[in-house]
């Protein structure tokens, strides 16, 4: 698959190819794993991870959303699941972000 088809177009900030490749395969129902790192300044940093199953990806806008400004928009990647307590969840990526899946449907 080569960088173009498996981009992610709604996404201001790229996504890797392989994690936007993955994004797509994704299929409602499917057990994920996601890691994310956070850091906190520029000393402190930690993987933290979680589990669930998969619902859809869209896209989130964010920041200065204006019809004067439309270019200072960004929009990025965002992951929905379900969590084992039932939580729903979501997480935007970067490109700290890990996705692994687990099982299918």
């Amino acid at each position: 698959m080569s960088p173009q088809s498996s981009a992610l177009p709604s996404s201001t900030r790229p996504v890797r190819p392989e994690l936007a490749a993955l994004v797509k395969s994704l299929r409602p129902g499917q057990r994920i794993r996601i890691t994310q790192t956070v850091a906190i300044n520029t000393r402190r940093k930690w993987n933290t991870t979680v589990e669930g199953v998969f619902r859809h990806v869209n896209f989130l806008a964010t920041g200065l959303a204006t019809d004067r400004v439309p270019e200072d928009d960004i929009v990025v990647v965002t992951v929905h699941f379900t969590k084992d307590n039932g939580e729903l969840s979501s997480i935007t990526l970067d490109e700290n972000s890990n996705i692994e899946m687990i099982s299918g449907r």
